[in-house]
């Protein structure tokens, strides 16, 4: 096992069996009550294996940790391999030495090992736009339940692994309607099953799960989120079990826009926080993210068609173009710098807004109304179609409050 020296005597190594107590205690000592589960459950799940899991060692001592997982984004009909970072902690006293950055470093690295085109997470403010890291899509905010349907019969259970195929084609199905979106990975639906920091839940009628969601931890305040079901029915069923699930407390209802169960409960949500929250979006190789979506950008330029003989894209440190040729686009040719694309008819990107523009709500446009340094030129109709405003869904290990 190949150990990376740090500064100070410290050394950087793949986690190993004998560092999982110290795992755990750091995660619960720097985390949350449950992260010790929650770490045990992904590196001994034979999908997942202990050499997703990095470790920062002071001799015997684990001093910092990180864990890498395996996703996959949907954008249109494409699939990208994703990574995620979770399980983040370092021991009091060894902040400020770049154990993180290490460590974040060590993640990139087996991430493109694994054919990851990109990463998403959801981190601490600011924190990770030091590692790559962008704001890119949006996570709806949690809203606070006001009124409820009449109690109904139905049969509301918390769910087991004979349940995991069905969860997975409710999820399919709410996920549907959304330009871009992360489910659970099939590990990690197993993993939820069976830690302590949320529920999985599942409604059946007539023996038949039709209807599912996840909620945080009892308390006063409860979240409620992931919810999907087959139809509006079910969605009454599954709300009204829910509430009497929880009597006493008052639901938080992370609101999924366009499902069933998002336009069945719209009208007994309170109003929105206006404050931002989002998902953190990392893209390092613009060129290999653009290649893999040329499906869904040819679709895309089929309906507004170009007189050029190329798309071009620039960061201003480097610029990709994509020839034309019969209304398709061909694979992606990386250049040098470029400080003015709108000369060949091509539109700026600043490198971190990249993932927002592919992923984000605000597409071509809405970024170049916020940002100077975003912009498609003579190009607005060709760009803005090429690049629109997303709708998106991503399921993480962790609920976002």
């Amino acid at each position: 096992m190949t150990t990376t020296t740090l500064p100070g005597g410290l050394g950087l190594r793949t986690a190993r069996p004998a560092d999982l107590d110290q795992i755990g205690a750091l995660l619960v000592a720097r985390g949350e009550a449950g992260d010790d589960v929650d770490h045990r459950l992904v590196v001994e799940d034979p999908d997942a294996g202990w050499e997703t899991c990095a470790v920062v060692v002071d001799g015997d001592r684990v001093v910092s940790t990180a864990t890498l997982l395996d996703e996959e984004v949907r954008v249109g009909d494409v699939v990208l391999a994703a990574g995620q970072v979770e399980l983040v902690a370092t021991a009091v006293g060894y902040e400020g030495r770049g154990l993180v950055r290490a460590l974040m470093a060590w993640a990139h690295d087996l991430s493109t090992d694994r054919g990851h085109l990109l990463q998403v997470m959801i981190g601490i403010p600011y924190f990770y736009r030091l590692f790559g890291y962008e704001y890119a899509i949006d996570i709806p905010r949690a809203r606070a339940l006001t009124s409820t349907p009449d109690p109904v019969p139905g049969v509301l259970r918390r769910a087991t692994r004979a349940d995991l195929p069905a969860l997975a084609a409710l999820q399919d199905h709410a996920q549907g309607g959304f330009d871009v979106a992360m489910p659970h990975s099939p590990p990690r639906r197993r993993w939820h099953l069976e830690h302590d920091t949320s529920t999985t839940w599942v409604l059946e009628r007539d023996g038949a799960p039709v209807a599912t969601a996840r909620t945080g931890e009892p308390d006063d305040d409860v979240l409620l989120a992931e919810a999907a079901s087959t139809d509006a029915a079910a969605a009454d069923l599954l709300l009204a079990g829910l509430v009497a699930e929880h009597a006493g407390s008052t639901l938080h209802v992370v609101h999924r826009a366009g499902t069933v169960t998002g336009d069945r409960w719209e009208g007994r949500l309170a109003a929105p926080s206006d404050l931002a929250e989002q998902y953190y979006v990392r893209v390092e190789r613009p060129e290999r993210v653009l290649d893999a979506l040329r499906p869904v950008l040819d679709a895309r330029l089929a309906r507004v068609g170009t007189d050029l003989d190329a798309v071009v894209v620039s960061t201003f440190g480097r610029h990709y173009r994509m020839p034309v040729a019969d209304g398709r686009l061909g694979p992606v040719e990386v250049g040098g710098a470029m400080q003015a694309p709108g000369v060949v008819g091509g539109a700026g990107v600043a490198p971190d807004q990249l993932g927002a523009l592919l992923l984000g709500p605000l597409g071509m446009a809405g970024l170049a109304r916020r940002r100077p340094d975003v912009y498609a030129g003579s190009q607005a109709t060709l760009f803005e179609t090429l690049f629109p405003p997303m709708t998106a869904d991503l399921l993480t290990y962790y609920l976002p409050w």
